[in-house]
């Protein structure tokens, strides 16, 4: 009696979407097109809340917190200071994280520039209230520089040292920021009355929160 005939495993349908789906667990690396884009909307949100916080004569931290601290003693633009705090820490970038990062990091520095003169042309403000600028401030600036550390760059400064602790030492980005960002805002204790001094500490905690909650190392793959 002939057996029962079973289908090979030659014969077995095969699913077409294997061949070009990717494992769960790949890395799929930004188009060049994405990366634009994320770094333009990046640097505008984070511009956006650098402005809100200039605009009330708030401060935050990092190198945009000392461009800021000097607005109040100098007369020179904030899109100039913010580009020269900048320089040193380019070339700490090019040593520790490469060219690529690098020139991505010095585009950022220049957006951030560029919308800091456009954001008072089409969104004048005279006065802004003082809480609202600083945690509204500082929760764009943290939105801002999440998309731009998720497509390979920085703001410069205390973002690149911050970010190469993070892949040497295993440190949280957020935190290594956060306590960068509190000798800034000590710093402007020297131009700035104390309630305003504590409000920008607050505002510089929301941002780095925002940080240490959203960038991890493993939490995201591409």
């Amino acid at each position: 009696m002939p057996s029962a005939s079973h289908p090979s495993a030659d014969s077995a349908p095969v699913d077409s979407s294997a061949a070009t789906t990717p494992p769960i667990d790949a890395v799929i690396p930004h188009r060049p097109t994405e990366d634009v884009l994320g770094v333009l909307t990046g640097t505008f949100l984070a511009s956006l809340g650098l402005y809100l916080l200039q605009t009330a004569g708030a401060v935050t931290g990092g190198t945009a917190g000392l461009a800021l601290l000097l607005t109040h003693a100098l007369s020179t633009p904030f899109s100039v200071l913010f580009a020269l705090v900048n320089l040193p820490f380019f070339a700490l970038a090019l040593w520790k994280k490469g060219g690529v990062f690098t020139v991505k990091t010095v585009i950022c520095v220049g957006l951030i520039s560029v919308f800091s003169l456009i954001h008072p042309r089409f969104l004048p403000l005279e006065q802004v209230p003082l809480l609202y600028a600083v945690i509204g401030g500082n929760l764009l600036v943290g939105v801002g520089l999440l998309i731009i550390f998720r497509h390979g760059a920085s703001l410069g400064g205390f973002n690149i040292l911050a970010l190469i602790l993070q892949e040497r030492a295993g440190l949280r980005a957020g935190y290594v920021q956060m306590a960068m960002d509190v000798a800034v805002i000590l710093l402007s204790l020297l131009v700035l009355d104390m309630p305003r001094v504590l409000l920008s500490a607050l505002g510089g905690v929301v941002l780095n929160v925002v940080l240490a909650l959203n960038h991890r190392p493993g939490r995201y793959r591409a």
